[in-house]
């Protein structure tokens, strides 16, 4: 029997090297095409493209910065503030997405949402969801122990809050608790502890998310109803602009009072006046009826918050 010769050999053996290397290429291809999420889809998951969150998500969080340390707060505070936002706000979303993946996909703006519309499995969004808590985790460590636990405490309101549209027409209650919680643990931050003044800050801002998100609420409503979901937009209907209109004005008046509290000069109370007349103009033009008109009130908040931060900063 005649053996291969050597040559013969080495040409089969990077033949065969060959072919197993364009294999595993393939199959690796496949494996992150079908595993792994394209980065688009995760930025799209975590609402990135959508940073009007970020923003009335960020504002309390700096107002209470800002006063607790009497004007003086650390660069080193501020960043990890705004880390802390970005990264608790995405863990809210894809917590959100993953409890309203069917709910979702069957209203019209929100079906092509990265899980609802199946870009990203639900392992996969778990998952994602996991590193971003634990980046959270790692900023959350940055505090001091009352600021810790109240962090760790605020992660029972993030993951209950897309429950309650299913249980309650008042989800936009249980926002305004979770999504300024920022203003209390910043507070504790710097002082650590909450103080008086926290709070008003704290419940000023749920009634100033229980109005704008109630307007915001319009934009869905058709379909909330259709798919049986509940939310103030639809129990309150055209009673809506004297509920938001109240809603704005104890804002107002509990940040005026915090305000003169603490000793604010007239600056702030100047910003003040320039966004109560900037919530007046919200709920006069408002049409409940008009989407677009209602996305872009709610919008304006972003606006409004940062003239109370400027306030903060003068007054």
């Amino acid at each position: 029997m005649r053996l291969p010769s050597i040559s013969t050999l080495l040409r089969n053996l990077s033949q065969n090297s060959v072919s197993l290397v364009v294999d595993a290429s393939s199959k690796l291809r496949h494996f992150q095409k079908q595993r792994l999420p394209k980065l688009p889809h995760l930025l799209k998951l975590a609402r990135l493209d959508r940073p009007i969150g970020i923003s009335l998500l960020l504002w309390p969080t700096f107002w209470g910065l800002w006063i607790a340390s009497e004007g003086s707060p650390s660069v080193h505070l501020f960043f990890v503030f705004f880390l802390g936002v970005v990264f608790t706000r995405s863990a809210g979303c894809v917590i959100n997405d993953l409890w309203d993946r069917d709910i979702d996909a069957r209203v019209a703006r929100t079906s092509t949402r990265p899980i609802a519309s199946g870009e990203i499995s639900v392992k996969a969004g778990l998952a994602f969801l996991i590193g971003l808590l634990l980046v959270g985790l790692v900023v959350l460590l940055q505090f001091n122990m009352v600021a810790i636990t109240l962090g760790v405490a605020s992660l029972a309101l993030v993951a209950v809050y897309p429950l309650m549209k299913r249980i309650t027409y008042w989800p936009q209650a249980f926002l305004g608790l979770t999504f300024n919680w920022g203003a209390l643990l910043a507070w504790a931050a710097v002082q650590g502890a909450v103080g008086e003044v926290a709070v008003m800050i704290y419940v000023a801002c749920i009634l100033w998310t229980l109005g704008y998100d109630t307007i915001y609420g319009h934009q869905d409503k058709e379909d909330d109803i259709h798919v049986g979901v509940k939310s103030s937009s639809i129990k309150l209907g055209q009673k809506t602009k004297p509920f938001v209109m109240a809603m704005y004005a104890g804002t107002a008046i509990l940040l005026g009072v915090a305000g003169w509290a603490i000793g604010m000069d007239w600056f702030y109370f100047t910003a003040l006046a320039i966004v109560a007349a900037q919530f007046i103009w919200q709920v006069v033009t408002l049409d409940i009826d008009d989407p677009d008109n209602c996305l872009a009130r709610f919008k304006s908040n972003r606006d409004a918050g940062l003239i109370i931060f400027i306030g903060c900063l003068l007054g």
